[in-house]
């Protein structure tokens, strides 16, 4: 289902004020995100679940003399519509909005980031300087034997899930890539999965899941695309 059912752009100002009963048919009742604009610069977002007098509101108030022209984004639903403004004032921070725009429930992911560039240049300085072996050390002691299947799609640790048989199997992918699952490590994620459901072969990277942003669980397949 789209976001946005019809939108209206770049309509001057002396329109809505001249023919507002043309406009209020458009937008009465209506939700969505609006923007207005002086010579063609934006200069304000907002949201409301009733356009028609929001934008009435704003001939006359302390923004009545700051803008020229405007448009209309209607949305189906108001579900998103607060943290759709937040996105537009995030990134194209307007003139006339004092308030930075909050989400509800987003990790603000900088410092991993941060963490992940640094681990990436230490080894990319170990390899310069010969030592690429150090790369597969983990718990103290030198991997030996092919190198784990994640290790060239990761660059840090993280958790995979799998609904199986009406459960939920968890298991723990390592920075170097293997996975550990009660107890064991396996170099695969076909073999961590076989060893989840109990079978002989299984296709791990439909099995498993990861959690690519906080709650969007997608298919471990997904780091191959």
């Amino acid at each position: 289902m789209p976001l946005v059912s019809q939108h209206l752009e770049n309509i001057s100002r002396e329109a809505l004020e001249k023919y507002q009963d043309i406009v209020r048919r458009y937008v009465r009742r209506r939700q969505g995100v609006y923007a207005l604009y002086r010579r063609n610069k934006l200069y304000y977002i907002g949201l409301a679940s009733n356009l028609r007098s929001r934008l009435g509101h704003h001939l006359r108030d302390h923004h009545q003399d700051s803008w020229d022209r405007f448009s209309v984004y209607l949305t189906i639903g108001d579900s998103h519509l607060k943290e759709l403004e937040s996105l537009i004032l995030r990134v194209v921070k307007p003139k006339g909005n004092k308030q930075k725009g909050k989400f509800l429930k987003s990790e603000d992911i900088r410092r991993s980031f941060a963490r992940d560039v640094r681990s990436r240049q230490h080894n990319e300085l170990l390899s310069l300087l010969g030592k690429e072996n150090v790369l597969d050390v983990e718990e103290g002691k030198l991997a030996i034997g092919r190198q784990p299947v994640l290790a060239n799609y990761i660059d840090g640790p993280m958790n995979l899930q799998s609904r199986y048989k009406g459960k939920i199997i968890k298991a723990h992918v390592r920075r170097n890539g293997s996975i550990r699952f009660k107890g064991k490590v396996y170099l695969s994620p076909s073999l961590a999965g076989a060893a989840a459901c109990k079978r002989r072969t299984c296709n791990g990277w439909t099995f498993w899941q990861y959690e690519r942003a906080p709650g969007d669980w997608v298919p471990l397949n997904e780091l191959r695309k």
